[in-house]
């Protein structure tokens, strides 16, 4: 299990199995991580990750169509495309 702190208007902490998608644990805590298509193309969800980059899945080509290097270099990711296993993260937007 993964603690997610979504720091944007909250805090709100919740618990999330291993491998969980961070946007669809945001819509099920109801913590507002903004979106509209959550499939990678509006780049709506862009998030940063403040805390735990080191437990997230790699980059995946569609955020690198909306984030620059520079993005990813100070933790930006898409939360629709983004997958939390191993340990606690901490996000904002």
């Amino acid at each position: 299990m993964a603690q997610i702190t979504f720091l944007t208007g909250g805090p709100k902490v919740v618990e999330a199995p291993d491998n969980s998608n961070l946007l669809r644990v945001s819509l099920r805590a109801q913590a507002g991580i903004p979106f509209k298509c959550g499939g990678g193309l509006c780049g709506t969800c862009r998030c940063r990750i403040e805390q735990g980059l080191e437990h997230t899945d790699k980059v995946k080509p569609k955020e690198r169509k909306h984030l620059s290097d520079a993005d990813l270099a100070a933790g930006y990711r898409m939360a629709c495309q983004t997958f939390v296993a191993g340990g606690d993260v901490a996000v904002s937007w």
